[in-house]
């Protein structure tokens, strides 16, 4: 395999891990908080194919950051349903970062490993927490529909706040199109790396 088709099957593979476990932090903070739609439609899983989308996986593949098929929530099943809904969604990216961390804690025991398969693993891992970084930070656009909307329209009068989330789903076309010009790309860029770098300091910084 050549090295360019080596490097999009590490993306690949870590899309498998990176947008599930992105979703199912939607799912189980929405069922921790009172809310049992999105575990009663199968969403608190692991399984990629409980979450894939298409579209999104390709982005994920081919540049980095994706979505999936968005998580079902009531927001009547929570007790104060704009915090509920701003923290399921703050799950999502939580989750990522946590992922990230994990990933690097085990670069970090394979390091002193030699070998081809070695390589590979340590390769998955270092991309499995770049890609997770990346996931995270997108969706904390405060654009709709990704998580960091929600977040900022839990602060929004609740007049405002249904108003919004009325048209939540037209968000979807404006974030195509700005995804598809790169607006913004190298903003999103740089905070990923320096993201990824820090995190890559504080765990890898006692070794020699």
């Amino acid at each position: 395999m050549t090295s360019r088709g080596l490097y999009y099957l590490i993306r690949a593979l870590v899309t498998l891990v990176a947008i599930p476990f992105h979703e199912a932090g939607h799912a189980l903070a929405a069922w921790l908080l009172g809310d049992p739609t999105a575990k009663r439609e199968g969403r608190l899983s692991l399984n990629p194919f409980r979450h894939f989308d298409l579209m999104g996986t390709l982005c994920m593949v081919l540049a980095g950051v994706g979505w999936a098929k968005p998580v079902s929530t009531d927001p009547r099943n929570f007790k104060n349903p704009k915090a509920g809904m701003a923290l399921t969604a703050l799950a999502g990216p939580v989750s990522n970062f946590v992922l990230a961390l994990l990933a690097l804690l085990c670069a970090r025991l394979v390091y002193h490993q030699y070998g081809a398969l070695w390589d590979f693993i340590f390769d998955l891992l270092l991309t499995t927490a770049y890609l997770s970084v990346g996931l995270g930070l997108f969706n904390l656009i405060p654009i709709s529909p990704l998580d960091g909307s929600k977040v900022l329209f839990a602060f929004l009068p609740d007049s405002a706040y249904e108003k919004l989330m009325r048209y939540e789903k037209y968000g979807m076309i404006a974030l195509l199109i700005l995804v598809w010009l790169g607006v913004g790309d190298n903003v999103l860029s740089t905070a990923i790396y320096n993201v990824y770098a820090a995190m890559i300091n504080f765990v890898f910084r006692s070794i020699v």
